[in-house]
């Protein structure tokens, strides 16, 4: 009996030192377990930003700063409206944007305005690299640059600061989605022949008259959309561009972008109006269309929105009424 009883005793001693010797390796080493968000990645995160630069997020990012209206438009799609404590004065969508408290201009960020919000991350886009980005890092704050220069790295921004975030399966999910309504465009686009595609002119501004370039996302999106841009040789980003070339190009789709506030529908109201236009094909035809210029220029999930209305546009025969 007295031997059992020793055994007995022997053998729960065994299981509460093994029990007790995960609490005994924290407590030696002094280490605390990762951040691991449901469905997200551990923290400490290691990542390589759209700048190129290798930055290091401690933690799971609780309050979050955006230095663009784009960088804003992402963090409300992943549903971290919530985390955002600070915006530029031209974040202006979702309406709620609104609300949060400024940190100044696009490129005119008040340093002192995000120091004082403590973030624990902040997402700056290349127009901050030589300037803010340097100070707010200087200051012990961590910035994650996001430069989407076309729609394949607009797709990468998303699921880049879904990963930096915590919600890379709400990023993997509007994303997914992206791609399949982009790939609904070019299915139909990829198989017209060349003699097929309109050509296009994207006004800008008409005063003085600016159009967009080859290098431009807006390029990319009139192309995708099965359009021909007029200006594709030009190298300029956003150039200006004379009457008579574009009278000589004889465009059969004018697309104007609209703004906001006063003067937003100058560049539509131009095209629908000037004189010298009157013969172009675009005119003569009723083929000038105006585009809230917020879904071609903002890289952010809406651009999709911008495709889908470009190819309904460029080609009503094959996409109107597909929204």
């Amino acid at each position: 009996m007295k031997i059992k009883w020793l055994k007995t005793a022997m053998l729960c001693i065994v299981l509460v030192t093994i029990t007790c010797l995960p609490a005994a390796c924290t407590q030696i080493t002094g280490e605390e377990p990762a951040t691991l968000p449901a469905g997200g990645e551990a923290f400490p995160l290691e990542i390589v930003d759209q700048a190129g630069r290798a930055v290091r997020v401690e933690k799971l990012p609780e309050k979050i700063i955006s230095l663009a209206p784009s960088n804003t438009e992402i963090l409300y799609a992943l549903g971290l409206e919530d985390r955002l404590v600070g915006v530029t004065e031209y974040c202006d969508y979702p309406e709620a944007a609104r609300q949060k408290p400024e940190v100044g201009g696009y490129s005119t960020v008040d340093v002192e305005k995000v120091v004082d919000a403590e973030p624990d991350l902040i997402f700056a886009t290349n127009i901050h690299k030589d300037e803010v980005t340097p100070r707010l890092e200087g200051l012990g704050l961590t910035v994650v640059t996001l430069d989407p220069t076309n729609v394949e790295e607009v797709v990468e921004a998303i699921n880049l600061m879904g990963r930096v975030t915590g919600k890379g399966e709400a990023a993997s999910h509007i994303t997914g989605e992206m791609e399949e309504r982009i790939k609904a465009v070019t299915d139909k686009t990829a198989a017209l022949a060349e003699e097929q595609k309109p050509r296009v002119i994207y006004i800008l501004w008409h005063d003085p008259l600016m159009t967009v370039g080859k290098v431009t996302r807006i390029h990319e999106l009139i192309h995708m959309a099965g359009g021909i841009n007029i200006a594709q040789d030009l190298t300029e980003e956003y150039p200006k561009i004379s009457m008579e070339a574009v009278i000589m190009a004889n465009p059969q789709v004018i697309i104007a972008g609209g703004g906001h506030g006063s003067g937003q529908d100058a560049p539509v109201q131009f095209a629908l109006t000037e004189p010298r236009l009157a013969g172009v094909e675009a005119r003569l035809y009723n083929r000038v269309y105006e585009i809230d210029s917020d879904l071609t220029s903002r890289p952010g999930p809406r651009v999709v929105e911008g495709l889908e209305q470009l190819a309904e546009f460029i080609h009503p025969e094959l996409f109107e009424g597909s929204r």
